[in-house]
């Protein structure tokens, strides 16, 4: 939905002049807020190291690199055509470069996706290669509405998840009016929640658009002429509108795994859908050919194999922590799970337990599966969580159908395309349907004056498919595409793929754009 348009119109015949009215002082938002400086300040003591050590040292935990953070926060106003209003202050953290001072780049600011993921956690563990760390202050942060930075929770999701689920066994077409009532219902009661707890002007300001001025105000407050930046999944949303916006203070902008910025997000809900679909059938092939115990024959059958699964688990669901592992709730878990196309390796022995119906081996992989990919998804603290943040954002970017018909009629429409995750993906959006009136991101932007910007995708992503990122290097004037033609949510830095990381790391220190057309293999997948 967009704020409605101011319109004029004139009288028929002659009227009085009216007396021209005195101009307002104008004030430019930015700068009330330029020339900030960051007060850095050690993140965690000794004892906080140590336990996050102990708690996630399967991860990766590093205890020099997190006794290493440095947090700090800026401020920004809540409505940029309000700059003497309200204000949020972001919550930051870095990691300073370690290489010499004449060899320092600048600052190299990251966003994780999302929208609602926190920039601030993004940080909790080692990234990028040594030559990157040396040359750059590695920076990120929670953008606004987001954990740290005035981050909420809002509505009842159990409840609306439940109403959804239960549409999605259900005949649509013939859905009686009281199960259409219902669902209506619980959607308005979060969005209505949602609305007292921030305000329909928090919310109005949450979109990609003012993300993107709070980016420049921050890169300002680092000291940095220009921006360098590598933003993932909708982290590419907010790089594409900063290169629009900013083009003079744009630098070098790594944009991985791109969203669709130009349509309705019950659209993107259906490219999601089927891309997840293509992930699945890409992991059931590589299963049927590779492991030595797989549920699988082949793609041809899978689906009646996993219809098997999904009903066992219905009859008798497992409980890991406080989270019910029915069909449908394992449907979402196995979809986070093809985000890393290295844990295919212990998926293919998951499904393969399951589909033998052996509880015990089942229990201890869900658990795994659980703490591994889930559990951030599941939990609220401190007033806090990842699904209202996330759904605020999308609604506010988008122009969204509000006849809740639509949403209704493209489920049904991905049941034979996308049966396990078509439905999930769709239906994610309906709360946009009753959202309030918002700034909604700008579309066709092309940004003609940013400098050289790449765009990386992988051809079997499951959450932003391929096609995206193809579409948003067309889309920018000065984007170079590099593909990854294996499977997986984003691929630079995170370790895997040299071919990927060494050119990206060359262009984030030198400008050097990697060759046109460089598309890197898959790799072995064990």
């Amino acid at each position: 939905m967009t704020a409605a348009a101011l319109t004029t119109g004139c009288a028929p015949g002659p009227a009085a002049p009216e007396p021209e009215p005195v101009p307002e002082e104008t004030v430019d938002p930015f700068e009330l807020f330029v020339g900030q400086q960051v007060d850095w300040e050690t993140c965690y003591d000794g004892a906080e190291v140590d336990e996050f050590v102990e708690e996630y040292r399967d991860w990766g935990a590093d205890p020099d690199w997190k006794a290493a953070l440095e947090c700090g926060t800026v401020t920004v106003p809540v409505d940029y055509e309000l700059p003497e209003g309200e204000t949020i202050d972001l919550a930051l953290v870095r990691v300073p470069a370690d290489g010499p001072q004449e060899e320092r780049v600048g600052s190299l600011v990251l966003n994780p996706g999302g929208p609602g993921q926190s920039g601030v956690e993004m940080l909790d563990f080692p990234r990028f290669s040594d030559e990157v760390r040396s040359a750059f202050d590695l920076v990120s942060f929670d953008p606004r509405g987001v954990g740290d930075s005035q981050g909420f929770a809002c509505g009842d999701w159990e409840a609306v998840n439940e109403e959804v689920e239960d549409v999605e066994v259900g005949d649509l077409t013939g859905l009686p009016e009281e199960r259409v009532a219902s669902l209506e219902e619980d959607v308005r009661a979060y969005v209505d929640d949602c609305v007292d707890t921030v305000g329909e002007g928090f919310l109005a300001n949450m979109g990609t658009v003012n993300v993107a001025r709070d980016l420049d105000v921050l890169r300002g407050a680092l000291g940095d002429d220009r921006l360098t930046y590598v933003g993932y999944s909708y982290g590419t949303y907010i790089g594409s509108l900063y290169a629009e916006m900013f083009p003079d203070h744009t630098r070098a902008l790594i944009l991985d795994g791109a969203v669709e910025t130009e349509r309705p997000n019950v659209e993107v809900g259906i490219d999601q859908g089927l891309a997840f679909q293509a992930t699945w059938e890409d992991f059931v092939g590589h299963c049927a050919e590779n492991a030595s115990f797989c549920a699988f024959d082949g793609v041809a059958g899978s689906q009646q194999r996993m219809e098997q699964i999904l009903t066992w688990l219905d009859e008798e669901p497992f409980t890991v922590e406080d989270l019910t592992v029915d069909g449908p709730a394992f449907v979402g878990m196995l979809a986070m799970e093809l985000y890393n196309e290295f844990t295919w390796v212990y998926l293919a022995d998951m499904l393969a337990y399951m589909s033998v119906e052996d509880r015990a081996a089942t229990e201890y992989y869900l658990g795994f599966m659980y703490e591994n990919t889930y559990a951030w998804l599941d939990e609220e603290e401190d007033g806090k969580d990842a699904n209202a943040p996330l759904v605020a954002v999308n609604c506010a970017d988008r122009d969204d159908p509000e006849d809740i018909g639509v949403y209704f009629e493209a489920v049904d429409g991905m049941e034979e395309d996308s049966p396990l995750f078509g439905a999930g993906a769709v239906w994610g959006n309906v709360l946009c349907a009753y959202w309030p009136e918002t700034e909604t991101a700008p579309t066709g932007f092309t940004a003609p004056d940013a400098p050289p910007v790449v765009v990386a995708g992988n051809v079997g992503d499951p959450a932003t498919p391929y096609a995206w990122s193809q579409e948003l290097a067309e889309q920018l004037d000065t984007a170079t595409l590099v593909t990854y033609e294996g499977s997986g949510h984003t691929i630079y830095g995170h370790g895997v793929s040299t071919c990927i990381d060494d050119p990206l790391d060359g262009y984030l220190l030198t400008g050097t754009v990697p060759e046109e057309g460089l598309s890197c293999p898959q790799v072995d997948l064990g």
